[in-house]
């Protein structure tokens, strides 16, 4: 079996990270520029979640399985190149954007674009290393996530201070253009199913099986009881994750009066360091772990989220910025730890010619709910709040008396505190009510290591899935 030199699958997937951490830069950038825009705009959190979310993952999921299903077939690397010059393109459109329904839609646009990178990207991985390997290469793809999200933070907070939120869009959106052409000069397509350890009466290789159909992928993989759990528990976790994440920011910036930049410098620095070491270890002490014992791949995403839940909530309620960003760095180790074995699990039970399908309808149920759900959701809950408190001020109607959550140039001192007070306890408030969700993820990912056999050790990972499929 032709397997791709150690060089030219570093090569590609440190290309694939590159492209994966533009990605993330420019579906995130919004939870940075989010305040701004608002302030502009004149737009509710509500609004403001629906740009993050639905507005980009509508298309994104429902475009990710056609994409998905020309990747089973044809070149991977070409379709990456393409789609990432069209998102990164369209994010230097949303600097043009005049109000929100053009802003809207260029987030839609975005969303087309990203649609065509995890599914072949993850294909790529999986003919590139072994299914003893493929956690950890899958978490350092994945360490886009964390990196993207820190590089967003950092440079959009500089540039929408020295600068607006329309340069940023324009300056975070172009490299992509570059990266396209790059990506397509250095890259070539391995050989599908390279990576596979051949069966002991395989009479063909691996390479020649037929692609399966999206219904049989579907099957396949939601009809193994464990895998159906990881999915709803990841799912949760993408639903928290983003919806927090979109106001994050925005919280330090309304309740301790930042700056932009010292926002996005501290948050960048401190939620990107914890995130990305996280993402890493998860993927390799899964990996390591699950050599002795299988379920592992579920035990310590479940673990990890327990955690993550009450020392989220903790930072989010001290009364000092400094305090509240450091203690951020430990629930970030553990909150990202899902990643790599949550992908690793998806793509060791998948075959080499669904491994693409399979993570297209994987994030189809993982983003529209998480992704598209999740940022509207906690937008909402946030105007909820803020207005509750505010009514406690017997000062009016919040949306009518706050645009934008701040008083009207020239108003009294007394609604410009009430607005600016409620804004502020409405994002923490609605923030901690979601981070208890985390809780019901844990559960999931507890019942796919029962599923898994945790109270017993399988002989190997083809006994696990004979038994649980």
């Amino acid at each position: 079996m032709n397997k791709p030199d150690t060089s030219r699958r570093s090569t590609m997937l440190v290309l694939l990270l590159l492209i994966y951490t533009c990605n993330f830069v420019d579906r995130t950038i919004l939870a940075t520029l989010g305040q701004a825009i608002k302030l502009d705009l004149k737009i509710s959190d509500t609004q403001l979640g629906l740009l993050q979310g639905l507005a980009f993952a509508l298309f994104y999921t429902t475009l990710g399985i056609p994409l998905a299903r020309l990747s089973e077939r044809y070149n991977r690397v070409s379709l990456i190149a393409v789609c990432l010059a069209l998102w990164s393109a369209m994010t230097a459109m949303c600097g043009a954007a005049q109000n929100y329904v053009q802003l809207f839609l260029c987030r839609v646009g975005v969303g087309i674009g990203e649609a065509g990178c995890s599914p072949p990207a993850h294909s790529l991985i999986t003919d590139l290393y072994p299914k003893e390997k493929r956690a950890t290469a899958l978490a350092i793809y994945s360490f886009g996530i964390p990196l993207g999200t820190m590089v967003g933070a950092m440079s959009g907070g500089w540039l929408v201070e020295h600068f607006n939120w329309r340069v940023a869009m324009v300056v975070v959106g172009l490299p992509g253009v570059l990266l396209a052409l790059v990506f397509r000069l250095l890259s070539r397509e391995p050989q599908r199913g390279g990576a596979e350890a051949p069966a002991a009466d395989a009479a063909a290789p691996v390479a020649a099986e037929a692609t399966p159909s999206i219904r049989a992928t579907a099957a396949h993989l939601f009809g193994n009881r464990a895998f159906l759990h990881i999915t709803i528990g990841a799912t949760l976790v993408g639903f928290v994750g983003y919806g927090t994440g979109t106001f994050t920011q925005a919280y330090f910036i309304r309740m301790f009066q930042l700056k932009y930049s010292e926002v996005g410098m501290a948050f960048g620095l401190i939620g990107g360091l914890s995130a990305g070491l996280g993402t890493l270890l998860g993927g390799w002490m899964s990996d390591w772990a699950a050599r002795r014992h299988q379920s592992w791949y579920a035990l310590l995403p479940a673990i990890g989220l327990l955690i993550a839940a009450p020392a989220y909530i903790y930072a989010f309620t001290r009364g000092e910025w400094g305090t509240a960003l450091w203690c951020m760095l430990v629930p970030g180790l553990f909150h990202y730890a899902y990643i790599g074995p949550t992908l690793g699990v998806m793509h060791n039970l998948a075959t080499p010619r669904m491994r693409a399908t399979a993570t297209a309808l994987f994030f189809v149920v993982v983003n529209l709910i998480g992704l598209g759900i999740g940022p509207y959701a906690t937008g909402a809950a946030i105007d909820y709040f803020a207005g509750q408190r505010f009514a406690a001020h017997g000062l009016g109607d919040f949306a009518a008396s706050c645009p934008g959550g701040v008083a009207a140039a020239g108003a009294e001192e007394a609604l410009r505190t009430a607005c600016a007070s409620a804004t502020a306890y409405g994002t923490r408030d609605g923030i901690v009510l979601m981070l208890f969700i985390f809780l019901w993820a844990s559960i999931h990912y507890f019942i796919a290591a029962r599923h898994m056999g945790w109270l017993r050790k399988p002989a190997n990972l083809k006994t696990w899935r004979l038994k649980n499929h």
